[in-house]
């Protein structure tokens, strides 16, 4: 089995913040429900120190994240998300051919609404959620898309795409969860292996890119992760047949 902690990368390191990249197929921090599972603020303490979350990324979701390195830094971190400070950029491959260009979700959302702790649109009871989504490039019968929510609702992406008939693909709560395969799409596709593994086989979510003003320098920072092999494979391979 693969250690998916060996593709952690260190996108910014000082006395204040840790930024790295975080595999998918990993929490964010400590599950009390799960805990024999590794998590990737307890490893990178392991090697760090202690560390502070900021915010988290969904298990299966791959990319930018932020730890404080001290309380300070914490508190102020966490300022600028409440307040909408940090800007925030996702790519997904979404089910479908959507025929806008540019379009925009709002809808209110409440987490743990149902028996499988999915987020419902709830005008009455939810909190407000707005993301907005800019078509990128067709991936055959798929497409890439980037999101830029302004909220940070509990799955916002993930049930936004959904509700606009556009589900993340390889999504178990909110889509069909179906892998995606090569021979799916690819005519006269031949495997190398007895047995073909998909292109994507999680969700097909990655947070690209956090954006925001060093709380404690001031000085702008612009946190980029590149897409991992399996996202990058998907939209190269896909993209290749549209």
């Amino acid at each position: 089995m693969k250690n998916p902690f060996r593709t952690i990368e260190v996108l910014f390191d000082d006395e204040h913040l840790l930024a790295v990249t975080k595999p998918a197929g990993v929490a964010s921090v400590h599950d009390g429900a799960r805990l024999q599972d590794p998590d990737l603020h307890t490893v990178l303490e392991d090697h760090e120190g202690t560390l502070f979350p900021i915010h988290r990324l969904d298990k299966e979701t791959s990319g930018v994240i932020v730890f404080a390195r001290t309380e300070e830094a914490h508190r102020a971190m966490s300022a600028l998300f409440e307040t909408r400070a940090v800007q925030k950029t996702y790519h997904a491959i979404v089910v479908g051919l959507p025929a806008w260009e540019e379009h925009t979700v709002e809808a209110a959302l409440l987490p743990d609404g149902d028996r499988r702790h999915r987020t419902l649109i709830d005008a009455r009871r939810g909190k407000p959620a707005v993301t907005h989504f800019r078509r990128l490039q067709i991936l055959k019968q798929f497409t890439l898309v980037e999101a830029l929510p302004e909220t940070g609702r509990t799955h916002q992406i993930r049930v936004h795409a959904a509700q606009m008939g556009h589900p993340v693909a390889v999504d178990d709560l909110y889509g069909d969860r179906k892998p995606l395969f090569l021979s799916a799409y690819k005519r006269g596709y031949r495997m190398n292996t007895e047995e073909e593994l998909p292109l994507m086989g999680r969700l097909a979510l990655h947070a690209l890119r956090l954006q925001f003003t060093h709380p404690i320098a001031g000085e702008p920072l612009d946190l980029q992760a590149p897409y991992p092999k399996d996202f990058h494979a998907t939209v190269n391979q896909l993209g290749k047949l549209a």
